[in-house]
């Protein structure tokens, strides 16, 4: 995890399930107040269940509630795919790359 003046990115990698959709959740959600907006770097992510869809819209909903923002980018071709089908990228900002997401 990193901070950059209001803008904290949480680098996910792996797998996103069942197993390791808790511990995405609370590095989403850990309070700082500082940070307004959370980018959340996909480009490890080699898969992704429910258990990560569930994740992050349920930070999606925690940044909301306190005024932040969430904003996902660099997702894999597959994970990319997911995301659309469920069709959280109407719900939540996704970026082809961390550097697209950073410039918003």
């Amino acid at each position: 995890m990193s901070h950059t003046s209001g803008v904290r990115v949480v680098t996910a990698c792996g797998e996103i399930d069942l197993d390791s959709a808790p511990q995405l959740l609370d590095a989403l959600t850990a309070g700082d107040a500082a940070a307004q907006v959370t980018v959340v770097d996909l480009s490890g992510v080699t898969f992704m269940d429910s258990s990560g869809i569930n994740a992050l819209i349920a930070a999606h909903h925690a940044a909301q509630r306190h005024g932040g923002r969430l904003r996902l980018a660099a997702p894999s071709p597959a994970v990319s795919e997911t995301l659309g089908i469920v069709g959280l990228t109407e719900v939540i900002p996704c970026h082809p790359t961390l550097r697209d997401a950073l410039a918003v």
